[in-house]
């Protein structure tokens, strides 16, 4: 059974920058080039007809499209690092865009994701990666960042249980109108108002 996940596509320019990346760093196994996204809410193992009832949800949103740039080199474990992600620049577009997403996730029964949502694009996955190592490699490529692009959609993407992921297949796509014609104005304001509560 496939896995499901909502997820941002990285255009060829971004995905050159991120690809200079590669390399230099002991026990790291390097995300393929292809399979660069940035994840918005995984879904994991569902069945077909859950996987219907959130493509139904999903095709309601309707919110402009944005910019979005990628800055940064980090690292996930700060214990035991286990991977190494390229980070975004604040967007108050993408975290409202998430937390829509995450609104319909509830409203369909389905348990709320327990991770903190941070949204990036994973490089590598790292095994036996010393600390020393890790450092010299974050603080080389610190001032990492790319060329604002445009996201005008977003996708359901799938992908089968593999040691590091992949490989994805778009399964549906949901246009971001680049007018902000299609933008719920109300939704947004929603999101708005939830962040302020926190």
């Amino acid at each position: 059974m496939p896995r499901l996940f909502t997820a941002l596509e990285i255009p060829r320019d971004a995905t050159l920058s991120l690809s200079l990346l590669r390399g230099g760093l002991p026990g790291a196994r390097w995300v393929d080039v292809e399979n660069y996204h940035l994840t918005l809410r995984f879904f994991g193992d569902i069945e077909g007809h859950v996987a219907d009832e959130i493509a139904n949800a999903l095709d309601r949103i309707r919110r402009p499209a944005f910019t979005l740039k990628l800055a940064g080199v980090e690292a996930f474990g700060s214990k035991k690092p286990h991977s190494i992600y390229a980070g975004v620049a604040p967007s108050e577009e993408l975290f409202a865009l998430q937390g829509e997403i995450e609104r319909i996730c509830q409203r369909l029964g389905l348990p709320a994701d327990p991770r903190k949502f941070v949204p990036h694009v994973t490089l590598a996955r790292l095994r036996n990666t010393s600390v020393g190592d890790l450092a010299h490699y974050l603080s080389s490529r610190g001032n990492f960042a790319t060329e604002a692009f445009k996201v005008s959609r977003f996708v359901l993407m799938s992908s089968r249980d593999s040691i590091g992921g992949g490989p994805y297949v778009v399964e549906e796509t949901w246009p971001l109108d680049a007018r902000g014609e299609r933008g719920n104005t109300a939704t947004y304001e929603d999101y708005i108002k939830t962040q302020a509560m926190r």
